[in-house]
């Protein structure tokens, strides 16, 4: 990597008459400037980006990326910026991806404490699977059963039980209603003015959202809750209930359907995960189908591979069937993310997250520190120098932009320098560099001292 250090010095003039005060105080002065000691007090705070999603800091030509799904939207998680997309703000009903919306506010709940995922979740009536709406998604829970918070979330992420959802509701806040009020407390917190629900499950058409707010909502899912990737999502299937989930009195074995789902269920069903795409396209670790009539074939997706995690929304995908409405999830699925990471790869700033010591003369203050004025998150940067995509992470330049010094009275949080990260012809991003705390000008003396000290460097 090749780092530029760019020097600008501007001249001082001093009077003759001052030429016997640089012999008395330039060796005192000299000898004061030292590394920051850190218990200095640092008077400068970070500044964090808090949108859930961005535009690139640079603009290339469009993907070309063909899928068949009426809007979708591409994002690298690591940063939020919005890599491509396709009539991302229509508002589509999200089906049962409003589920991701129920595991995060179960998720928010072991977070603080108040659940457990060992714990043992009562099911009132309102949950059975025989009470569910017709053709519903279902995770087969029953009266009596004996069933744990995190047996619950898997069947709510592999199964897409509406059923799981309904007891997860009841679980968290004793209602339905109360609920999605706590679902819709989300999306707004999170800015998301176009999701709203009416229920937990996803089958109602009432709920709505769009491509580019589910992403930005799952973004936020992935950064809180990783750990719920590896715990449910990519779980390639459940099989429920077991025999350990029997209700006292019931026999696990066998059942008679043919007049409909029974109150009680004693056996065990085998589901795959709804999502076409794990153990089929490399790195898929998640997130989230949905389908209803109204919505179409909808698929939250996420990949992962050498560090670098992508995340796709599809809604509106066609289909006559499931099989067809499947094929097109990982046709769609399978072009965004192959598109993905044939472009880009994630490039870690932390090399250049340091605090960049300045001396500071005509001040009170002896030194500071320019320090990068934004939260640095890796940079997705696009394959178009070398012959393979590490070839081309070399090539990127890291130039540097500081003075040598700085006069007098300093303001903190104002810049003083810059870093460009440069690749070929493209300026992939500037970060400013700042002065991490405010200084105030020496007096004369020592002010004409230093002029005399300037002179010699």
């Amino acid at each position: 990597m090749n780092k530029k250090r760019i020097i600008t010095i501007s001249a001082v003039s001093v009077p003759l008459v001052v030429v016997a005060a640089f012999f008395i105080f330039t060796g005192v002065r000299s000898s004061q400037f030292k590394k920051l000691d850190a218990a200095e007090p640092v008077v400068f705070e970070l500044e964090k980006d808090n949108r859930l999603l961005k535009e690139l800091p640079y603009t290339l030509p469009d993907l070309g990326i063909d899928v068949g799904a009426d809007s979708a939207i591409l994002i690298d998680v690591s940063n939020g910026c919005v890599i491509w997309e396709k009539n991302a703000d229509k508002v589509i009903p999200p089906a049962s991806m409003t589920k991701l919306f129920a595991m995060y506010v179960v998720e928010q709940e072991v977070l603080a404490g108040r659940l457990h995922y060992d714990d043992i979740i009562p099911l009132p009536p309102e949950c059975w699977a025989c009470n569910m709406p017709p053709h519903s998604s279902l995770m087969f829970l029953g009266e009596g059963q004996v069933v744990s918070l995190e047996e619950l979330l898997l069947g709510l992420s592999i199964c897409s039980g509406n059923d799981a959802a309904y007891a997860l509701a009841y679980a968290v806040c004793g209602s339905m209603e109360e609920f999605v009020e706590r679902m819709n407390q989300v999306a707004q917190d999170t800015g998301l003015t176009h999701t709203h629900f009416v229920e937990s499950s996803g089958y109602s058409e009432e709920n709505s959202t769009t491509a580019r707010e589910m992403a930005a909502f799952c973004r936020l899912y992935i950064m809180e809750h990783p750990d719920s990737l590896r715990r449910f999502h990519s779980v390639p299937s459940f099989t429920y209930p077991k025999e350990k989930n029997m209700a006292p009195g019931d026999r696990y074995g066998p059942q008679d359907w043919s007049n409909g789902l029974p109150t009680h269920i004693t056996m065990g069903i085998t589901q795959e995960n709804t999502n076409p795409l794990l153990g089929k396209l490399a790195g898929c670790d998640g997130l989230k189908t949905g389908y209803i009539d109204e919505s179409g074939y909808n698929l939250a997706l996420t990949v992962v591979r050498d560090g670098t995690r992508f995340l796709s929304v599809t809604m509106g995908g066609k289909g006559q069937d499931s099989r067809e409405g499947q094929l097109g999830r990982i046709k769609d699925g399978t072009a965004i993310m192959e598109t993905a990471f044939g472009t880009f790869r994630d490039y870690d700033l932390g090399n250049v997250a340091q605090n960049y010591f300045i001396k500071v003369y005509g001040s009170k203050t002896k030194a500071l520190n320019l320090v990068p004025a934004i939260e640095l998150v890796p940079l997705c940067v696009p394959f178009i120098t070398g012959n393979s995509i590490s070839e081309n992470l070399q090539n990127v330049q890291v130039i540097l932009t500081i003075p040598p010094y700085l006069q007098g009275q300093i303001k903190a949080g104002a810049e003083y320098g810059q870093i460009k990260i440069i690749l070929g012809d493209y300026l992939l991003q500037t970060i400013p560099l700042v002065a991490d705390r405010s200084t105030q000008k020496a007096g004369v003396i020592t002010c004409l001292a230093d002029a005399m000290t300037i002179l010699q460097l």
